[in-house]
């Protein structure tokens, strides 16, 4: 469980699991939102995808996020 205070939050972290799972031997990742990514060959290569995930959303402009 990550326990870390992220930025502008207030009072105390809510509770906060793995955004990686593993079903059978495939590994997937999870956002906030609910979406579900994967299957991936191994829980690296999920991690690689989260991040090239969250790269592109980085790039979407604000008004597309909301």
């Amino acid at each position: 469980m990550d326990t870390q205070q992220r930025a502008g939050e207030k009072s105390p972290p809510p509770f906060r699991s793995s955004r990686f799972f593993c079903v059978g031997s495939k590994w997937y990742f999870t956002t906030r939102e609910g979406f579900d990514s994967g299957p991936f060959a191994s829980k690296e290569r999920a991690e690689i995808g989260l991040k090239r995930f969250l790269h592109v959303v980085k790039l979407l402009p604000e008004e597309q996020l909301h």
